[in-house]
Order: structure tokens, then sequence, then C-alpha cells
């Protein structure tokens, strides 16, 4: 590799371009086992963003479930999960298009089994005793109403809306069967509160004809967040709950619910998608899991008898959605260096197999910066976390003196977290003379509850602070150059970054993915599941409407005063095109530099390659242009008004 070519930060020329990004890259979500054969769903930009059903035997070898014309994504709760369920040799599946459910054999062509209705069905488990399907069901069908969420048993044989088993809370999730079809348990929560604030665990009995009992809560409760049941072979139910300040692993015995393994770690995730699993039983006595700790994933087991836990080897930095098989288990794994695969494990030897890699881009070392976990000043005292890229490119070196442009980065959610994975789009950004900073602010999970709750009340605060503090504690390091502070985010991302460069005078320029701008608009246009969403991270409203105001990037454009580039799909029900267009007109009319580039087709996040490459050239052109760099690759002008 050739050394020495000096030039400017940002101007580098680098493998790492955005058709390398979309040209061969998948998204891998969404993993079950049926018998020895493992399915996963994958998400392909090249497709126009379908998602794929694929099936995977024992020996390795993989195919296409879903034909061309079949997209398996659910719309519940608008971010979806749990869109497909297996079990001897068939699949029912959730289609995009119209939100039918479909059933396929392994040998056959995919059958409606629910009616042309505005229904939508999520989070399934087979009935085998009754030759039916129990699945949550989101019912859009009342106009200008509410969306009605409940519990339905569904007839595989026929086309019926399902017949309603449980109903009258706002939201269900997690249908889980015991092994003798004798008990269901599931998981139930109200407004406001989201499923990482409160949720309850009921179970019920079932009759010999699948009709339910007595409703039991065993636990949860307002400020209790309980998630995943399931049942071990042996019929006892195991969950999450974060009762200890952590999402810590129980079992319900003895009419009490009983800690497996005490630990100031996170067990499981945020339930912002259907069908995550980050545990499942190897056998009555073995339970294989995924915890966090420190900001660092393992994979363990962990003896149901004597409660040992034991990690697990592997060359992975993470870990979603763990299933596991008698003497094997699946997941999706991401590594520091390398793109997220689907991977098994044999839990006798060790042994690690990659049935499925996200893409077979290999990046030459001399490319790759290595993530450094870093932890930082913040206010009151507290510190923050995240993860710290440096610029890394072995065919070139800065001049003399010259500090990097800072891209910090914030992640969506708000509730959620960024991880150490691999990720391209960073090596992107790092390649050409970028230094990142991916922070974890405060309200971030995978530190506990009460580093999650710093949020509850201090959105557009606290998440700001920690972005800022990001970028002042690297440029004081100098490891980054104060003059040339940029930010980034997607969704709730995309507010942060529009609060930090409205309220904070640290950065000069940013970019916002389909991100908030006004959070009253934002209350009376959105999905349901998000509709009470800013009651613990705001207040409740109208009665804190003033707050809102106070919160809102779009009611201060007058403090705003460097570029910003806005991307935005014209399909978002999530944050709808308008949030990005009043601020980019308010923009317009101060006379600040901006440009907006508009997708067709979109949705909430970008799915389609084209779209995908173009809003990362023209966030780096944008940069380039604010920051005073030539960039080595030719883009494609974007309009500065």
């Amino acid at each position: 590799m050739p050394q020495g070519n000096v030039s400017p930060y940002g101007s580098w020329a680098s493998p790492v371009t955005s058709d390398l990004i979309v040209s061969d890259n998948v998204k891998l979500v969404e993993l079950a086992i049926d018998g020895e054969e493992i399915y996963w769903v994958e998400m392909r930009p090249t497709e126009a963003g379908r998602y794929v059903l694929v099936r995977c035997s024992f020996n390795g070898n993989c195919a296409d479930v879903t034909p061309e014309s079949f997209n398996v994504r659910t719309r519940v709760h608008e971010y979806g999960g749990g869109a497909f369920v297996a079990g001897d040799g068939a699949v029912c599946f959730s289609n995009f298009s119209d939100q039918r459910l479909y059933r396929q054999s392994s040998d056959g062509t995919p059958t409606p089994i629910t009616p042309e209705t505005d229904t939508r069905y999520a989070d399934g488990v087979f009935d085998r005793q009754h030759d039916r399907l129990i699945c949550v069901r989101e019912d859009h069908t009342v106009p200008d109403a509410e969306a009605v969420n409940c519990l339905v048993s569904k007839r595989l044989d026929g086309i019926d809306g399902g017949e309603v088993i449980v109903s009258g809370r706002d939201f269900y999730a997690s249908p889980r069967l015991s092994p003798d079809g004798t008990k269901l348990a599931w998981v139930e929560w109200d407004h406001p509160n989201m499923p990482w604030d409160g949720t309850e665990l009921c179970v019920a009995d079932r009759a010999a004809d699948g009709s339910l009992g007595e409703t039991i809560r065993i636990a949860g409760g307002l400020t209790e967040s309980v998630l995943q049941p399931e049942w071990s072979p042996d019929g006892v139910l195991y969950f999450l709950s974060d009762r200890s300040g952590w999402w810590n692993l129980y079992r319900w015995v003895d009419q009490r619910a009983e800690s497996l393994c005490s630990k100031d770690a996170e067990f499981g995730y945020p339930m912002w998608v259907f069908g995550m699993s980050s545990y499942g039983f190897q056998s009555t006595d073995s339970l294989i899991c995924t915890y966090a700790e420190n900001g660092i994933q393992y994979l363990a087991s962990l003896d149901t008898r004597t409660l040992e836990l034991k990690p697990l080897t592997t060359p992975f930095c993470s870990f979603r959605n763990l299933q596991v098989g008698s003497d094997f288990a699946v997941f999706v794994a991401g590594s520091l260096t390398r793109p997220t695969v689907v991977a098994r494990i044999d839990l006798n030897t060790n042994d690690i197999d990659v049935l499925r890699h996200s893409s077979s881009v290999d990046i030459e070392e001399g490319y790759l910066s290595v993530p450094q976990a870093m932890t930082f000043p913040t206010e009151h005292g507290l510190t923050s976390h995240g993860y710290y890229y440096a610029p890394k490119n072995g065919d070139f070196e800065a001049p003399e003196n010259e500090l990097p442009p800072l891209l910090v980065k914030s992640h969506g959610g708000p509730t959620s977290a960024t991880s150490s994975d691999f990720n391209l789009t960073i090596q992107y950004w790092t390649s050409r003379g970028f230094a990142v900073m991916d922070v974890n602010y405060g309200g971030s999970t995978g530190y506990g509850r009460a580093y999650r709750d710093r949020l509850r009340g201090e959105w557009g605060v606290v998440d700001v602070d920690d972005c800022v503090n990001s970028a002042l504690y690297l440029a004081r390091q100098r490891l980054a150059d104060e003059n040339r502070l940029a930010i980034d985010g997607g969704s709730a991302g995309g507010y942060t970054t529009l609060n930090a460069l409205t309220f904070r005078d640290v950065f000069h320029a940013g970019a916002s993915l389909y991100g908030i701008s006004d959070l009253t608009v934002f209350v009376g246009d959105t999905h349901k599941f998000e509709s009470r969403y800013l009651d613990s991270l705001i207040g409740p409203y109208p009665q804190c409407r003033d707050l809102y105001a106070q919160r809102s990037a779009i009611n201060f454009v007058d403090q705003l005063s460097c570029p910003v580039i806005f991307f935005q799909g014209d399909e978002d029900k999530i944050v709808p095109p308008n949030q990005a267009e009043l601020m980019v007109e308010a923009l317009r009319n101060k006379g600040l530099p901006v440009a907006y580039l508009l997708f067709a087709g979109e949705q909430h996040g970008f799915r389609q390659s084209q779209n995908i490459k173009r809003a990362l050239d023209a966030e780096l052109y944008f940069y380039s242009r604010v920051f005073g760099f030539e960039t080595a690759d030719e883009i494609e002008p974007v309009e500065i008004i």
C-alpha cells in the first residue's frame, strides 16, 4: 500500500465508496429455527428494499422462500418485526403491500389466510393442537380512530381475521404457548408507557378447545419493564425484568419470580420491534443468552440448576435475534472489522459456521478504523459513553498540524443505542479523513435503567449536552478540529441534531435525516405506538405545551447560524415530510445555507440503494462546501440555497 501522500483531511480517496456500500449489502433481521432448518429475513437495497425470507438447511444450502412479488414485513407499530413464524416445514408471514397473512409450505406458493381489510398481524406462534396461529392484530378499519390492538387466534385453513382471545389494553406482544399447550403467556401495557417504561406479564390457562381462563398478572407494572416471556422445555415460564435496575433473567416458580443471574448487565433490549430474542433453551437444564456489560456484549450459557453463567468464546462483539436448538444456536452477529453475519455455533464443540454474510466486502486493514469505547465528562458531574473512530487511510496523511473534521453521530430511538459493530458507513467517513464519535447519550440502552431514565423529561437537553460534550472533549484532546465540528442523526437522532445546532453554539454544520423539528406537530401526526412516547421524554401534552415549544428547533431558527442539509422520505408516517419542510423554509427565509433532498417511495429510514447512496454522498458534498475541502470522489452537486 502506498505511503505518505499528503492531503487535507476529508479529501482522501477511499475504496469505501457509496456504490460499494449499497451494491453488495443486505440487512439481516429476524431468525427462526424449525428442526434443523434455519430461517431469516434479509432486506435487500438492490431490490428496492424488499424483505426476503430465506431458508437454510443444516448442511448450509440456502434458498429464498418467498417469491419475488412478496415482501416479508409487517407494519404493526409501524416498526414491525415478528413478520413470520416457521414450523413443521411451513411458514406464515405478513406481506408488506397488503398486510395480509400468507401461509406457505416448503414446496408451495403463498396462500392468503386473512381477508383484504385494513388489519395488520405480527409476533405469531403456531398452536399445533388446534391448527391455528396466535398473534398480535392491529385493526385500522375504523376511519379517524386510533388503531385497536389485541391477541387473536387465527385458523390456518381459511380466510378470516381471527377470533379475539385477549383485548382491552392498548398494546400486546409476545404471545407464547407452553410446550403442552395448556397455558398462554403474553405481555401487555397501556398509554402513555412505552414497553421499556412499564409492561405486565400475564398468564392464562387454556381449555381443551383453546379458550382462555382467568388472566393472572405475575410480573411488571407501571415502572417495571418485563419482556421476552419464554417457556422452558419442562413448562417453566422465564422472562426478563428490570426491577433490579437492569434487564435480568427471572423465572416463575412457586408463585414467585426467582432471579437467575443478578448482574449489573442488560440481558435484553428495548422492544422497538416484535420478535426480539436474547435467550433460548438448549435443554431443561441449559439456557443460552446474550448480555451487555460496560458497553460490551457477550454470548453465554446459563445452567438453570446451579445458575452458573459461562461466557462462550466467539470472534463477535454483538449478538441479536438469538435462537437456540438442542445442540446449536444461531444469531445475527457483528464484529469490529467485518460485516454482520448470520452465524451458527455448535454448543458441544464451540465451532462456528457463518451461514450468510451481510456483505462480501473485505476492506484492507490499512483503511479500517477500529472503534474505541470512550467515556467522557458531561453535565452535572456525570459521564456518558460513545465509540470514537480515528481517521484511517494507509494511502494518505494529513498536512502537519492539521486536525481532522469531526462528525458526531446521534442514534435514533432515542431509547436505543449504537454499538461497536463494523459499520461501512462510518468507515466511509474515517477513510476520507473524518474523525467520528458515535454517541450513546444519556437515555441510551445497555447501561441500566438509571442511565436510560436520564432522558425522562429531558429529551432535547441531556442528549444534546452529551453530543456537544463529546465533541468538546475530543477537541480538547486534539483529536478533532474545534472549528470543523459536524453532527448528524436520523429520526430521534435528527431531533437531537437540530437541537444541538439551534440551542448550542458548538457545531458548524449538520445533517438531519427524517428528524423532528416541531414536537407539537409530532404529537398530533404520528402513529399509535409512539403517540404518547413524548409524555415521558418531554411531559404530557397539552399540559406541557410551553415545554414542547421550548424544545422545538423550529421556534428558534433565529438562534441557528450554521448550514444544515435535510433528507426525507415522502411516505414517512413516523416523521412526516412536513417536519423537514417547515425547518427548510425557515432557514431559507433566514438566508442560511440549506439543502433538502426528498426521496420518493421511502418510509422511515431509507431502503432503496440509490437513495442510500445519494444521501451519503450528498452529505459529504455538503460538508466539503462548508469546511472547504475538495472531495476525491466525483459527486453529483447538491443545490444549496
